[in-house]
């Protein structure tokens, strides 16, 4: 049993930051990086610098054998084969890829692609795009009342003109329990339909196993789960990968060039041109084996337990409203105080040394569906304790009483 007590020890930043000791909640937009994964950089860009691949030096070679051990601890941590790991920027780069890659050669008139109102922009933009560019339609799944995606939900919506499901297994902004991406898989797959999944905020925070979810397709980034900014994954399933053209054309992405045409190595290498995030990738394959150390289902647990104590309490302060669901939830809490703007609060918020996420969380459609402009989000990780869900807590109470005693 992992003892999270000593965890915030590793993150320089949270003892040092602005000369004050930090109470971040706001990992759900990047997380803090510990001392492990400051030092792997640190030790690549001092030590093994170089270009990966073609250098025949033995700084090269170095380069080269940590770059692709990082794929390879990366592809571990979640369950799949190296050679199914894909380095991009991010999540966004991610889904761009599959919408570039495989839609605009996969998609026709007529076909469907199923998403929902509470996706990301970052999974729905891209759709909207690729549906435009094919004469496809994007269909909606129904969502619950507290705004969130349930699974019998996306079950029901499959038709037999999807040929795409793109959904975020865990949402952004209300913290409901992950979807069953399993039962979506198989249930897509009989229909001939594939699927794409968001893993943004599950990956980092919840055990994740591609080849038992039987997803087609899965994106996340490094940055979220304690890693660097500008590293992400796509997780690919061969037969799709293999399947795919590239649709960025650089160096170390040709296996054959001559004058008027060329041709491309297999995948990952295929959708990899030009210099690869090589410092980034050895980054976020130690953020992994720090991950892996605390141990993931210890993390998920941690997480929720802070999320559920935070929405409970929270709950129970007069004029403040929480969204997603009233019980189990995952480590994100979005809420609201009456007649006050969420980008106020959180200004009080970060006047008492607490930093909270204000705005839409590029989910627009959602803030809709749920009737506000915007909301506050505190979001967990294994850095937060109960102290902290206590420190937020009573910053809103004092809120709240500042702003109606100025209001009267």
């Amino acid at each position: 049993m992992t003892d999270f007590t000593g965890v915030r020890a590793d993150f320089p930043l949270l003892s040092t930051a602005e000369g004050r000791t930090l109470t971040y909640l706001d990992s759900a937009a990047t997380a803090q990086k510990p001392e492990v994964v400051l030092e792997a950089l640190r030790h690549f860009y001092r030590y093994d610098n170089a270009n990966v691949y073609r250098g025949v030096y033995g700084l090269a070679a170095r380069a080269t054998a940590a770059f692709e051990a990082a794929r390879e601890t990366v592809a571990a941590f979640i369950g799949a084969d190296a050679d199914e790991v894909i380095f991009t920027r991010g999540t966004t780069d991610a889904v761009n890829t599959v919408a570039w890659a495989w839609a605009r050669a996969a998609l026709g008139p007529g076909d469907e692609i199923l998403t929902s109102e509470a996706e990301h922009h970052s999974n729905l933009v891209p759709w909207q795009e690729a549906a435009r560019a094919a004469g496809a339609r994007l269909r909606f799944v129904e969502l619950a009342a507290d705004g969130s995606v349930q699974t019998e939900a996306v079950l029901g919506a499959l038709g037999p003109r999807t040929r795409l499901v793109a959904l975020a297994q865990a949402s952004n902004v209300l913290g409901n329990l992950p979807l069953d991406v399993g039962a979506v898989s198989r249930a897509a797959h009989r229909l001939g339909a594939i699927v794409l999944v968001d893993g943004a905020q599950s990956v980092p925070h919840l055990p994740v196993d591609v080849h038992a979810m039987e997803a087609d397709f899965v994106a996340f980034s490094g940055h979220k789960m304690m890693g660097p900014t500008g590293i992400g994954v796509l997780y690919g399933r061969r037969e799709m990968l293999a399947a795919m053209a590239p649709f960025q054309f650089g160096g170390e992405m040709i296996s054959h060039v001559e004058a008027e045409s060329a041709t491309f190595k297999e995948a990952p290498q295929k959708f990899e041109g030009g210099t690869p995030p090589i410092a980034q990738a050895i980054g976020l394959a130690r953020a992994c084996e720090y991950l892996s150390g605390l141990g993931m289902a210890e993390v998920a647990a941690h997480d929720r337990r802070l999320g559920e104590l935070a929405a409970s309490q929270l709950g129970e302060v007069p004029g403040v409203t929480v969204y997603g669901p009233g019980g189990a939830r995952l480590g994100v809490v979005s809420f609201n105080l009456e007649g006050v703007h969420p980008h106020d609060v959180a200004t009080a918020l970060d006047q008492q040394g607490i930093c909270v996420r204000a705005g839409h969380h590029c989910c627009q459609p959602l803030m809709r569906r749920l009737g506000v402009v915007a909301t506050v989000r505190a979001s967990f990780y294994a850095y937060n304790s109960e102290e902290d869900v206590e420190k937020l807590v009573a910053s809103v109470m004092s809120t709240m009483e500042f702003f109606h005693h100025v209001a009267h």
